[in-house]
């Protein structure tokens, strides 16, 4: 279907006529300039307009070109048939912890040791390729939260800046869960209720921010937000010591009380992640999250297309240009002129 952005252009198409109408024409002037040829191309214009069809043909190609420059200026469109939206998913916002205490090498990832943010990367990475018809969003956190992909269909994307998270990008030596929340429950807020869901995943606690998490669990509970917190981290390790190697855990930090209270509060539940492929399990059992009917959506691909009037309305100028140009009575004079050059005698000469 085509269609105009600025219908209200096409008044302007009388524009001429009322000119042409109201303004008087100017009068004889004499002119400020000697031209030495001026007769010349005055006398040629004269006899061109002497022939009635083709000052007809010009007019007509006159009022053609204008059209053409109206329907441009209205901004002409082809509108496609109405796509509909993937929007039978849910709404999910991943809020990624990247403090420094995610740079813990205490995991596996492909038989080598990895840190705790590289198996995040790999497997939230998989997650977000498989939520076809998702809008999913993207939250990392240290010191500080901050959003790196509002809620969209481009999966692509997400994933993407996932990747390219590093730990450092934000103060480092801090972890603000309740902030990374905070800020997700900000995002979800507008969606529809049913299908609200933000997925945390830390391996501390948290010692900085604004909110504590419990004020962030229940404010996303009185909105409606589900949320499903994990922790990661092996529970097991060894360190050096004065008196040799010793088994700790690495995840000693970890709050998990915090966690669960957050999860139970708003209707999630808390999942724990000691290595990759307890991590794996978790995301494919939030795959199984049902997807909710929201409401519909579509959009109507457009194609701009005014190029095409104005074009032609420029070809159209240069070809009247061309047709007032009175080409026979030119090639007349000049053979006129050279005639008259070729009886010219040279300078001494005689004629025989």
């Amino acid at each position: 279907m085509i269609g105009v952005v600025w219908p209200w252009v096409f008044v302007l198409l009388p524009l001429p006529w009322l000119i042409n109408r109201i303004v008087p024409r100017a009068g004889n002037r004499e002119a400020a300039l000697f031209v030495p040829f001026f007769r010349t191309l005055s006398s040629l214009e004269a006899g061109s307009k002497r022939s009635g069809t083709r000052s007809k043909m010009i007019a007509f190609l006159a009022i053609l070109s204008w059209l053409l420059f109206v329907t441009a200026a209205s901004r002409p469109q082809w509108i496609g048939e109405p796509i509909e939206l993937p929007t039978t998913g849910r709404d999910l916002m991943l809020v990624v912890d990247i403090s420094g205490s995610m740079e813990a090498q205490d995991l596996q990832l492909g038989g080598q040791t990895a840190n705790r943010l590289q198996v995040v990367k790999a497997v939230v990475g998989d997650f977000v390729e498989r939520r076809t018809g998702d809008r999913l969003g993207l939250i990392l956190f240290a010191a500080r939260a901050y959003t790196q992909a509002p809620l969209t269909f481009d999966r692509l994307t997400v994933q993407t800046l996932l990747y390219e998270a590093q730990i450092g990008i934000i103060e480092e030596n801090a972890t603000a869960i309740g902030d990374g929340i905070g800020l997700g429950v900000k995002h979800l807020r507008e969606r529809p209720q049913a299908s609200r869901v933000l997925i945390m995943l830390t391996d501390g606690v948290n010692n900085a921010g604004e909110v504590t998490p419990i004020q962030a669990g229940e404010l996303a509970a009185r909105e409606g937000i589900k949320i499903y917190t994990i922790g990661i981290g092996a529970e097991t390790g060894t360190s050096s010591s004065l008196f040799g190697p010793r088994v700790v855990n690495p995840s000693a930090d970890l709050d998990e009380d915090t966690l669960t209270e957050i999860a139970e509060k708003t209707g999630g539940r808390y999942f724990r992640a000691r290595n990759i492929n307890e991590l794996e399990q978790i995301y494919s059992m939030l795959d199984q999250l049902e997807p909710v009917e929201q409401e519909a959506e579509t959009f109507r691909p457009t194609l701009t297309l005014f190029f095409w009037p104005l074009g032609a309305a420029l070809a159209l100028s240069f070809l009247i240009a061309l047709i007032k140009i009175p080409w026979s009575q030119l090639y007349m004079q000049a053979r006129t002129k050279e005639d008259n050059d070729g009886g010219m005698l040279p300078e001494g000469g005689n004629l025989k």
